[in-house]
Protein backbone atom coordinates (compact mmCIF):
# COMPACT_ATOMS: atom_id res chain seq x y z
CA UNK A 1 0.00 0.00 0.00
CA UNK A 2 2.65 2.61 0.93
CA UNK A 3 3.99 1.42 -2.64
CA UNK A 4 0.70 2.67 -3.91
CA UNK A 5 0.99 5.67 -2.18
CA UNK A 6 3.77 6.69 -3.89
CA UNK A 7 3.05 6.21 -7.34
CA UNK A 8 0.06 7.99 -6.90
CA UNK A 9 1.88 11.14 -6.08
CA UNK A 10 4.55 10.57 -7.89
CA UNK A 11 1.72 10.31 -11.28
CA UNK A 12 0.21 13.25 -9.38
CA UNK A 13 3.78 15.19 -8.96
CA UNK A 14 4.35 14.60 -12.69
CA UNK A 15 0.84 15.62 -13.81
CA UNK A 16 1.55 18.72 -11.81
CA UNK A 17 4.63 19.55 -13.42
CA UNK A 18 3.49 18.76 -17.27
CA UNK A 19 0.37 21.24 -16.78
CA UNK A 20 3.00 23.93 -15.07
CA UNK A 21 5.55 23.78 -18.30
CA UNK A 22 4.87 26.48 -20.17
CA UNK A 23 3.24 26.03 -23.83
CA UNK A 24 4.40 27.95 -26.56
CA UNK A 25 0.41 29.56 -27.12
CA UNK A 26 1.30 31.19 -23.25
CA UNK A 27 4.90 32.93 -24.42
CA UNK A 28 4.87 36.19 -25.62
CA UNK A 29 6.09 37.06 -29.18
CA UNK A 30 9.66 36.74 -30.27
CA UNK A 31 11.11 40.50 -30.73
CA UNK A 32 11.00 41.91 -34.31
CA UNK A 33 14.55 41.43 -36.05
CA UNK A 34 16.95 44.05 -35.87
CA UNK A 35 17.03 46.19 -39.20
CA UNK A 36 20.13 46.91 -40.20
CA UNK A 37 21.51 49.87 -42.42
CA UNK A 38 20.95 47.91 -45.34
CA UNK A 39 17.62 46.43 -44.57
CA UNK A 40 16.21 49.93 -43.01
CA UNK A 41 13.50 50.88 -45.65
CA UNK A 42 13.65 54.33 -46.82
CA UNK A 43 10.62 56.67 -46.30
CA UNK A 44 8.79 57.33 -49.30
CA UNK A 45 8.80 61.04 -50.38
CA UNK A 46 6.00 63.04 -48.99
CA UNK A 47 2.98 63.84 -51.05
CA UNK A 48 1.08 67.07 -50.81
CA UNK A 49 -1.56 65.86 -48.74
CA UNK A 50 1.33 64.71 -46.15
CA UNK A 51 2.85 67.84 -45.62
CA UNK A 52 1.59 71.39 -43.94
CA UNK A 53 1.87 74.55 -46.27
CA UNK A 54 1.25 76.75 -43.82
CA UNK A 55 2.12 76.68 -40.72
CA UNK A 56 1.90 80.36 -39.70
CA UNK A 57 -0.34 81.94 -37.68
CA UNK A 58 -2.85 84.48 -39.01
CA UNK A 59 -2.08 88.11 -37.02
CA UNK A 60 1.15 86.98 -35.85
CA UNK A 61 5.17 88.60 -35.80
CA UNK A 62 6.01 85.94 -38.26
CA UNK A 63 3.44 86.69 -40.33
CA UNK A 64 3.95 89.98 -40.61
CA UNK A 65 7.71 90.03 -41.38
CA UNK A 66 6.28 87.30 -43.98
CA UNK A 67 4.34 90.19 -45.58
CA UNK A 68 6.12 92.86 -45.01
CA UNK A 69 9.69 91.66 -45.54
CA UNK A 70 11.30 93.37 -42.77
CA UNK A 71 9.82 95.24 -39.26
CA UNK A 72 13.33 97.80 -39.85
CA UNK A 73 13.78 100.89 -42.02
CA UNK A 74 16.58 102.49 -42.32
CA UNK A 75 17.67 106.44 -42.50
CA UNK A 76 20.00 108.35 -43.85
CA UNK A 77 23.05 110.29 -41.61
CA UNK A 78 21.60 112.85 -39.17
CA UNK A 79 17.74 112.61 -40.80
CA UNK A 80 14.59 111.69 -40.55
CA UNK A 81 13.19 111.52 -43.68
CA UNK A 82 11.72 108.63 -45.14
CA UNK A 83 13.50 107.38 -48.52
CA UNK A 84 11.84 105.23 -51.15
CA UNK A 85 12.88 101.75 -49.55
CA UNK A 86 12.11 102.85 -46.48
CA UNK A 87 8.62 104.05 -47.75
CA UNK A 88 8.01 100.74 -49.36
CA UNK A 89 8.54 98.52 -46.60
CA UNK A 90 6.28 100.77 -44.64
CA UNK A 91 3.52 100.10 -47.26
CA UNK A 92 3.69 96.76 -46.90
CA UNK A 93 3.27 97.47 -43.14
CA UNK A 94 0.58 99.30 -43.32
CA UNK A 95 -1.53 96.94 -45.62
CA UNK A 96 -0.74 94.44 -43.32
CA UNK A 97 -1.58 96.36 -40.14
CA UNK A 98 -5.00 97.29 -42.11
CA UNK A 99 -6.06 93.92 -42.09
CA UNK A 100 -5.75 93.15 -38.20
CA UNK A 101 -7.46 96.47 -37.30
CA UNK A 102 -6.73 95.39 -33.11
CA UNK A 103 -2.63 94.74 -33.34
CA UNK A 104 -0.95 97.64 -31.98
CA UNK A 105 2.22 98.28 -32.60
CA UNK A 106 4.96 100.19 -31.02
CA UNK A 107 7.44 102.23 -33.36
CA UNK A 108 11.48 102.21 -31.82
CA UNK A 109 13.65 105.07 -33.15
CA UNK A 110 17.54 104.96 -33.24
CA UNK A 111 20.07 106.21 -34.10
CA UNK A 112 24.14 105.53 -34.46
CA UNK A 113 26.59 106.44 -31.67
CA UNK A 114 27.72 109.30 -32.88
CA UNK A 115 26.41 112.77 -31.58
CA UNK A 116 25.52 113.67 -27.78
CA UNK A 117 23.06 110.77 -25.64
CA UNK A 118 20.02 113.87 -26.04
CA UNK A 119 20.54 114.40 -29.51
CA UNK A 120 20.01 111.08 -30.47
CA UNK A 121 17.11 110.46 -28.20
CA UNK A 122 15.62 113.54 -30.07
CA UNK A 123 17.00 111.89 -33.47
CA UNK A 124 15.06 108.59 -32.33
CA UNK A 125 12.23 110.34 -31.98
CA UNK A 126 11.76 111.96 -35.01
CA UNK A 127 12.83 109.04 -36.99
CA UNK A 128 9.85 107.03 -34.86
CA UNK A 129 7.79 110.07 -35.35
CA UNK A 130 8.19 109.98 -39.20
CA UNK A 131 7.22 106.67 -39.45
CA UNK A 132 3.91 107.07 -37.58
CA UNK A 133 2.91 109.84 -39.84
CA UNK A 134 3.21 107.28 -42.98
CA UNK A 135 1.01 104.91 -41.06
CA UNK A 136 -1.46 107.58 -40.35
CA UNK A 137 -1.23 108.90 -43.79
CA UNK A 138 -1.91 104.84 -44.89
CA UNK A 139 -4.62 104.56 -42.70
CA UNK A 140 -3.48 103.08 -39.40
CA UNK A 141 -5.06 105.14 -36.66
CA UNK A 142 -2.85 106.69 -34.06
CA UNK A 143 -4.83 105.02 -31.08
CA UNK A 144 -2.75 101.88 -32.37
CA UNK A 145 0.72 103.71 -32.55
CA UNK A 146 3.23 104.43 -29.85
CA UNK A 147 6.31 105.28 -29.95
CA UNK A 148 9.96 105.02 -28.69
CA UNK A 149 13.35 106.63 -28.81
CA UNK A 150 16.40 104.59 -28.01
CA UNK A 151 18.81 106.97 -29.47
CA UNK A 152 22.27 105.24 -29.29
CA UNK A 153 21.29 103.28 -26.17
CA UNK A 154 20.45 99.98 -28.25
CA UNK A 155 22.60 99.45 -31.46
CA UNK A 156 21.65 96.68 -33.66
CA UNK A 157 25.30 96.50 -34.31
CA UNK A 158 28.33 96.71 -32.10
CA UNK A 159 31.40 99.24 -33.95
CA UNK A 160 32.57 102.26 -35.29
CA UNK A 161 32.21 102.11 -38.26
CA UNK A 162 30.14 103.22 -41.67
CA UNK A 163 28.27 99.52 -41.98
CA UNK A 164 27.53 99.49 -38.21
CA UNK A 165 26.18 103.08 -38.61
CA UNK A 166 24.08 102.76 -41.40
CA UNK A 167 22.59 99.44 -39.69
CA UNK A 168 21.90 101.49 -36.48
CA UNK A 169 19.89 104.41 -38.05
CA UNK A 170 16.95 103.07 -37.91
CA UNK A 171 13.56 102.48 -37.12
CA UNK A 172 11.32 99.57 -35.85
CA UNK A 173 8.32 98.59 -36.31
CA UNK A 174 7.13 95.76 -33.19
CA UNK A 175 4.05 94.83 -32.91
CA UNK A 176 2.60 95.14 -28.87
CA UNK A 177 -0.53 93.74 -28.67
CA UNK A 178 -4.79 94.35 -29.32
CA UNK A 179 -5.90 97.15 -29.58
CA UNK A 180 -8.11 99.16 -26.42
CA UNK A 181 -11.95 99.13 -27.78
Amino acid sequence: MKMRLTSVAAIGLLVGVSACSKNNDDLPPPPPPQETAATTPVAATPTPTDTVTNTVVPGSMEEFMQQAGTDTVYFAYDSSSLDGEARDTLTKQASWLTKYPNVRITIEGHADERGTREYNLALGERRANAIVTFMQQNGIGASRVTTISYGKERPAVEGSSESAYAQNRRGVTTLSGAAAS
